[in-house]
């Protein structure tokens, strides 16, 4: 079975952009179950409203609210460049962290298309902050906060073959209202969090205004990241022999002090030669 079939049957979200009405009741919902604090902007944070506090957001835009949050891929790019399995995709089909692995190397934030994890600069050991789609809670046999608190159904929960179904049924009753694609049905490979936009809007601007390809990430991502073991064994072994070259002329130059005598003048009581 293919990886996308196989995800199919897992867990995910449908954010109906057409019917958001920017209540923000979801980005309540997601901050009360996590019991992340108010917000605390940095500078460099990005305008997205997305923090190591605030784990969905809602970003207003002249065609209607877009809620943003991890696309939790079906292949995510974060999880193959991961070196030591910090973030991970449950078998419910959540991709989480692990902060006692993490080693706060942030490759993870570098290879996300979509710029979802934040660094959690107010702790002492800073840790990778992003949504779990709720994984606890559907472990309980719950669904996610955000999508019990919409007051609008405009965010939806149930496993990824019925939202792509119900999306498309969406889609094909009312074609002068939906832009034809369910955003996140391929791109990357597919994700589980699954978009419907007014037609017209483009949701490229979730990845930073770069056109996305369907193929997933981690067939680029998974080979760098096995080069970097070897990077830094040749890195080693390079300052090694650096070291030794140094070491070793250093003891020969020892061995055989060359003294070089000033040459003398007149003054110094020289012949002075014609």
């Amino acid at each position: 079975m293919s990886v996308k079939a196989d995800a199919n049957n897992t867990p995910a979200i449908l954010t109906d952009i057409t019917r958001c009405i920017g209540c923000r009741e979801c980005v309540s919902a997601c901050k009360n179950v996590n019991n992340t604090e108010p917000d605390k902007p940095r500078r460099w944070q990005l305008e997205d409203g997305l923090s190591s506090r605030n784990w969905t957001s809602i970003i207003e835009k002249e065609q209607g609210y877009v809620r943003k949050q991890c696309r939790h891929c079906l292949e995510p790019a974060c999880v193959s460049v991961c070196p030591v399995g910090a973030l991970h995709t449950t078998k419910e089909g959540p991709v989480v962290y692990d902060s006692d692995k993490c080693l706060g190397c942030r490759y993870c934030m570098m290879a996300c298309a979509y710029g979802i994890p934040r660094y959690d600069w107010d702790q002492v050991v800073p840790y990778v902050r992003k949504c779990i789609l709720c994984a606890d809670r559907l472990k309980e046999g719950k669904e996610p906060a955000c999508t019990s608190a919409c007051p609008v159904d405009a965010t939806i929960f149930g496993t990824r073959g019925e939202l792509l179904a119900e999306a498309h049924r969406r889609i094909e009753e009312n074609p002068d209202t939906y832009d034809s694609r369910v955003w996140g049905e391929q791109q990357l490979g597919g994700t589980r969090v699954l978009y419907l936009a007014p037609k017209g809007m483009d949701l490229h601007f979730l990845t930073y205004g770069q056109k996305v390809q369907d193929e997933p990430l981690p067939a680029t991502t998974r080979t760098a990241m096995h080069a970097v073991p070897f990077a830094f064994v040749g890195m080693g072994g390079a300052m090694a022999g650096i070291h030794w070259i140094v070491k070793r002329r250093q003891k020969l130059q020892g061995d055989n002090p060359q003294h070089t005598e000033p040459p003398q003048t007149p003054e110094d009581g020289g012949e002075e030669k014609s």
